[in-house]
């Protein structure tokens, strides 16, 4: 659900959710997108951090520097109207391999449900998806569009730790991982695309808000792309959109 106004709540005594909905949702995360851009674009004395989610926008700031009041005042004049818009700046076109020999699980995910697994990667490489924020683990990239028919709930218990650039599918939604982590999401294909490094400026690849499309590619061609990430290039492509 929308919420007609923001909601901010404490966390702690140096940061602040300001929470715009309840749910997973492409309206309400455009409003997160959309008051994080306002704050960036007229930044506030005291602010030090902001950080986008599916709903809400967590921000640090210095409560000796800024007060709370000051804070949700400066907030409330920026916060984006219920109806306002939001259109991402770039489509990335992510290469992904769907070979089971790289996509661990793709095999149990076709049996789960009941596809095959030619038709679990070609259901996953031809949706639109929404790049709705970065957690858990650093350039952890959470992906909202999953087809209906690759909802799968996660494992009742998490699987060992997935590989690097591991694609994931779990709860209705899709991800992008970057190291090597315990999961309950399934592994579905894996990307040599690195979405995060400490060397790059950014370090992050995708911006929250950015449109995403997987494109196929056999293991010999991932391994070739792989080599050429692992030097620092970057191997999906940004297509701008505005």
């Amino acid at each position: 659900m929308l919420y007609a106004q923001p909601r901010c709540l404490d966390a702690g005594e140096a940061a602040l959710s300001v929470e715009f909905g309840d749910s997973v949702d492409p309206a309400i995360n455009a409003r997160v997108l959309m008051l994080d851009a306002a704050l960036r674009e007229a930044p506030l004395e005291g602010v030090v951090e902001t950080v986008p989610t599916y709903r809400a926008l967590m921000i640090h700031y210095d409560p000796l520097t800024l007060s709370r009041a000051a804070l949700v005042a400066h907030i409330d004049a920026r916060a984006p109207s219920a109806g306002a818009g939001f259109e991402p700046k770039a489509r990335w076109i992510v290469p992904c391999c769907y070979d089971p020999a790289l996509a661990e699980d793709i095999e149990t995910l076709a049996q789960a449900l009941r596809l095959t697994p030619e038709r679990v990667a070609a259901l996953h490489a031809g949706a639109d998806y929404r790049a709705y924020m970065y957690g858990f683990a650093p350039g952890w990239c959470y992906l909202g569009g999953l087809p209906g028919a690759l909802a799968i709930p996660r494992r009742a218990s998490p699987r060992g730790p997935t590989p690097p650039g591991a694609v994931l599918i779990g709860g209705g939604l899709s991800l992008i991982a970057t190291n090597p982590m315990p999961t309950g999401w399934y592994v579905a294909g894996r990307t040599p695309e690195r979405l995060f490094a400490l060397g790059r400026d950014p370090p992050f690849l995708i911006d929250p808000g950015d449109a995403v499309r997987f494109e196929p590619i056999g293991r010999g061609h991932f391994e070739e792309l792989d080599a050429r990430a692992a030097k620092g290039e970057i191997v999906a492509r940004r297509e701008p959109l505005v």
